[in-house]
């Protein structure tokens, strides 16, 4: 069986590192590859009639794929994975149900109409309100759909761990087409800021977000794989690797994110654990530590220490940046004063960009979720994030089965207000902590859990 599993996981290592050559020498099968992960997934979860939470599996490959296909140009529109995601959820919960008790996701739905329907008075003669609209609704309706199909939805142990494999598999092609793109670190960096050259010629934000959830995905498979050399050797190294890509894009937000989401997941599984246990534990996390620490000296040598100055907040020249969010603060603090002048409905989606243009002259879309939620919902958006926040907590006291809950959620936090919802990701993960995860099975449980 081991064996087996073993034989399985690199077959579709090397697949998936395949996919990321061929993209990068034939661009044109990026756009193949989405057709065939939208035809291939969606036709597999109506053949098995997601009976074992199919349309689980086929959603978190395409908020994998995401980025990649964005990179590569493989998408043949913007929205791909959040019409992807929603349409292979509402094929699950018309095969399965959904919990009665996941209401409070339609309410906030409910919550975020008014604002839709401001926005059709409101927006300029000369926007194109559809776009408009969609570019801001289309993330929160992707979470709660997500949300209602999850929400104490029972899933295995075992199942959960393949939603991660399948989020962590396109990351190689990906990782496998950044290598290509920019095989030299040195020549491509000269300066502090964000670098879309190391990150495959795409946002570096974003990629950065990705590589940061692919820190904590193969961290979480590293530590699951130890009494397996051959996955472990791959799972490092691709953690390396990973962590190398995310930090030279430059992008800080993705990578730190990451970063706390391994250290949560850490204190949850430490805290369950008998001493012996946790021993094992501690010295596979100073390990990891040690080789964060290489890569890290490594990364500072082929940017020639300039990722130091960018992560002390300095210019090339070591200078002290006046703004510590890269000037965001001053989008978040436009978007604080559209709600104070506008509290009870807000100023209507897609409204916040034309706004802030009026009142400040600064023309910018929005980077956080929880600032532009109150001002184009008001006190409605207010209501909604707190259900957000507080359901899964909520929920937690009678899942403490589910170790990666906090990691999920914080992804979500942390993400939203760097990274807004522009990508499916965000929305997706938070789902994932509304999930009742059962150790039906003594195999199935983590081996961690064993003296």
């Amino acid at each position: 069986m081991k064996e087996s599993a073993t034989s399985d996981y690199i077959k579709f290592v090397l697949i998936h590192l395949v996919i990321g050559l061929a993209v990068y020498f034939v661009p044109f099968i990026s756009k193949v590859y989405a057709i065939t992960i939208i035809v291939v997934g969606y036709r597999y979860v109506f053949l098995r009639k997601n009976a074992n939470n199919e349309a689980l599996y086929v959603a978190a490959y395409i908020v994998g794929a995401e980025v990649f296909l964005r990179m590569t140009h493989g998408n043949f529109f913007e929205q791909y994975a959040k019409y992807g995601v929603i349409g292979v959820l509402f094929i699950g919960v018309y095969f399965k149900g959904f919990s009665k008790n996941s209401f409070i996701y339609w309410l906030y739905g409910l919550l975020l109409l008014p604002g839709v329907f401001i926005s059709f008075f409101t927006l300029n003669f000369d926007t194109d309100i559809r776009k408009a609209i969609t570019f801001n609704i289309i993330g929160p309706v992707t979470l709660m759909v997500s949300a209602v199909y999850c929400y104490q939805r029972k899933i295995t142990f075992n199942q959960i761990r393949t939603v991660i494999d399948l989020l962590a598999y396109p990351l190689i092609g990906m990782l496998a087409y950044m290598f290509l793109y920019t095989p030299s670190i040195k020549d491509v960096v000269t300066n502090t800021e964000s670098n879309f050259q190391t990150s495959g010629g795409f946002g570096p934000n974003q990629v950065s977000t990705i590589l940061g959830l692919g820190i904590f995905l193969f961290f979480v498979k590293l530590v699951f794989s130890k009494k397996n050399k051959i996955n472990f050797i791959i799972n490092a190294v691709f953690l390396i690797a990973m962590t190398f890509r995310g930090i030279v894009t430059f992008s800080r937000g993705g990578v730190i994110t990451g970063f706390i989401m391994v250290i949560l997941f850490f204190g949850i599984v430490f805290l369950s654990l008998k001493v012996t246990a946790k021993f094992r534990l501690l010295i596979s996390f100073f390990l990891s530590f040690f080789f964060l620490m290489v890569v890290w000296f490594y990364s500072s040598m082929q940017t020639g220490g300039l990722i130091d100055k960018r992560y002390a907040n300095q210019d090339a020249r070591g200078r002290e940046k006046v703004s510590q969010l890269t000037g965001r603060e001053r989008l978040i603090e436009s978007e604080f004063n559209m709600f104070l002048d506008n509290p009870i409905f807000g100023i209507g989606v897609g409204k916040n960009k034309e706004y802030r243009e009026q009142t400040t002259g600064i023309e910018a879309a929005s980077h956080n979720e929880i600032s532009r939620m109150l001002a184009e919902h008001g006190s409605l958006g207010l209501f909604a994030l707190l259900i957000l926040l507080i359901t899964p907590l909520v929920l937690y006291l009678n899942n403490k089965q589910n170790i990666f809950l906090f990691s999920f959620l914080i992804f979500w936090l942390l993400t939203i207000n760097h990274a807004a919802m522009r990508l499916a990701a965000p929305a997706f993960i938070y789902a994932l902590s509304l999930l009742k995860v059962k150790f039906e099975t003594e195999h199935e449980k983590p081996s961690l859990h064993r003296e």
